[in-house]
């Protein structure tokens, strides 16, 4: 079975003097927000195998912090150009070119095509991922190229003011 941890980048910092969109850093909320979320998860032992992440700074600084937070070597983090700005079909050819031999990938992006894709793939009332928000979907299968829409059974969904926590 396939597990994919979505992941939406934390909070990014609107007022900053980075030149591009690309190039946006975090906000002190995003700096915050990020470990937290990943604490979460290491304390109910979600630690994924391979770290996939846009490049785009915000997101490759959320993914930093998951891997710091979750005791995953930071220069693993595999980073996928196609991933910043993609739609929910991009994202899910990413998905299915994945290497088998891992069987948890936690896919670190960006809005709206990380919504559309959950959506795509699985039930979920989950309209729009907000800032860090993070949802875990289980796959059927041995391969990665079988994941397609409505393949996945969420398994957890949770957001830096969720109430759950």
């Amino acid at each position: 079975m396939k597990q994919l941890l979505l992941v939406r980048h934390a909070k990014s910092d609107w007022n900053s003097e980075a030149q591009s969109d690309f190039d946006r850093p975090l906000n002190k909320r995003g700096q915050k927000d990020a470990p937290e979320m990943a604490e979460r998860l290491l304390n109910k032992h979600i630690i994924p195998q391979l770290i996939v992440s846009s490049p785009a700074l915000r997101a490759f600084t959320t993914a930093k912090h998951f891997a710091d937070a979750l005791g995953i070597d930071k220069t693993q983090i595999q980073l996928e150009p196609a991933i910043y700005e993609a739609s929910a079909d991009t994202l899910l050819n990413i998905i299915n070119g994945l290497d088998n031999k891992y069987d948890f990938i936690a896919l670190f992006g960006h809005n709206p095509g990380i919504t559309n894709l959950a959506l795509n793939l699985c039930d979920t009332q989950v309209f729009d991922f907000p800032t860090c928000g993070m949802m875990l979907i289980e796959f059927p299968f041995e391969d990665w190229k079988l994941i397609s829409k409505d393949t996945g059974e969420e398994k957890l969904y949770d957001f830096p003011k969720s109430d759950d926590n």
